[in-house]
């Protein structure tokens, strides 16, 4: 429906609707996005990414460590072992334990480096060649605002619709079905009204709830957008022709 215009009544529903997704899906909203980067402001806060850098380090060096802790717990030796391999243990034992004071030795330096680097920055204190930059907001923040007061609207149609549905989750569908349906719309600037007649649905039930719907709309007295039309909606009778396509 090309020209509907309410306002919201509730929310409305039970099922849980990801809602970036269904508007992309149904309303094709996400074709207006626009894509590109634009400056952060100076005294945003960032991590600091010689400190990130040196807090990887630490995270794989500590993880080298937990390993070696882990084969030096695991190395045995048998009861009745032979005096070679009492001496080859004892060498395995050394060199591994060797291994582990290094390693720790190199993980308290890592943490002493990353202590004395500041964990935040203000981007102004970065180099150039290393200042982020974000998403382009305007036109996102546009976008998105449409999609809640769309969402918010169709919404507030199927509240509208389930009370003349046996079949409550049927509703969202309805309303979508309308929303594509053709209309007629006929000005009447004298008597300021602009009447919006709904094409036919499907199935009789579904025209049941069309003409719901209509007198609900009727009833909020929208006035049309840059206008002082006031909008009355109904459906097109099957055997009612507009006055406006009569020869």
């Amino acid at each position: 429906m090309k020209a509907a215009c309410t306002v919201p009544r509730g929310e409305g529903g039970r099922k849980a609707i990801l809602l970036p997704d269904y508007m992309g899906r149904h309303y094709g909203l996400d074709k207006l996005v626009e894509y590109g980067t634009e400056p952060l402001p100076e005294t945003t806060r960032v991590v600091n990414p010689a400190w990130r850098s040196k807090d990887q380090e630490v995270r794989r060096e500590r993880a080298t460590l937990v390993r070696l802790h882990a084969q030096f717990g695991a190395l045995g030796l048998p009861a009745h072992a032979e005096p070679q391999t009492v001496a080859a243990y004892e060498q395995a034992k050394g060199r591994l334990l060797e291994r582990l004071q290094q390693q720790e030795q190199k993980l308290a330096q890592l943490k002493a480096e990353r202590k004395a680097a500041p964990r935040h920055l203000a981007l102004k204190d970065l180099p150039e060649a290393e200042r982020f930059k974000q998403l382009r907001t305007t036109k996102k923040h546009f976008v998105d605002t449409i999609k809640l007061i769309a969402y918010r609207a169709e919404t507030a149609l199927v509240a509208l619709a389930r009370e003349k549905l046996s079949r409550s989750e049927d509703a969202r569908s309805l309303i979508r079905q309308i929303f594509e349906s053709a209309v007629d719309l006929c000005p009447n600037p004298a008597a300021k009204i602009l009447t919006v007649r709904v094409h036919r649905l499907s199935s009789p039930i579904h025209d049941e709830v069309l003409e719901h719907l209509c007198a609900e709309l009727t009833a909020t007295e929208t006035t049309y957008p840059g206008t002082d039309l006031c909008l009355i909606f109904e459906p097109i009778r099957s055997n009612q022709i507009p006055r406006e396509q009569e020869s």
